[in-house]
């Protein structure tokens, strides 16, 4: 099977101006963002046919983006969690991330699933990502699914036993699909 082979996708988090640029150059506006010891908490409306609201966890020393996607109605997706395998920098206000292409899907009590490792390999062949890289998306997926499973498949309880206790809203309102980001 072919790989969709794509540029890499860069990200920016801009807490004073509270906006989010996604890969394609939208800038998002950003309801909360929450700075802790370990990470970068942001929650924000989503206009996307498919989910209404975004959390994401920006992880630097886990090389990980844990992300929260509230479906819309018919659109709803077997997982609690969607982890990005990412290099994240920080720069004063500004946090940026570039996606390695690894992702995990993770519905916890059962092990999650490694997808898109193929995008890797074939990104890494079309010289978009350096061997650098390369190692450390492997080795930030290899100890999120060990850690994982170690927790009887359980990411939250993970990562709290490193020091990176997450915490999501207790509800949110979706942004409607046909709305101006």
């Amino acid at each position: 099977m072919a790989v969709d082979l794509h540029p890499v996708k860069q990200e920016t988090f801009d807490t004073c101006a509270l906006t989010n640029t996604d890969p394609k150059g939208f800038v998002r506006t950003v309801e909360v963002y929450r700075e802790a010891d370990f990470g970068l908490y942001m929650a924000r409306g989503a206009n996307h046919p498919g989910f209404g609201y975004l959390e994401s966890w920006l992880l630097p020393d886990y090389g990980l983006r844990a992300n929260i996607f509230h479906f819309r109605p018919g659109f709803q997706r077997d997982q609690d969690f969607y982890f990005d395998i990412a290099d994240i920098t920080v720069d004063g206000p500004v946090w940026r991330t570039r996606d390695l292409y690894i992702d995990l899907v993770s519905k916890t009590g059962r092990p999650a699933e490694v997808v898109d490792i193929d995008e890797l390999a074939a990104a890494a062949a079309a010289g978009l990502v350096t061997a650098a890289e390369v190692e450390r998306a492997i080795e930030a997926t290899l100890a999120a699914v060990d850690g994982i499973a170690r927790h009887h498949d359980d990411p939250m309880a993970w990562l709290r036993s490193v020091g990176a206790d997450l915490t999501w809203a207790d509800a949110v309102e979706l942004m409607p699909a046909n709305e101006k980001p």
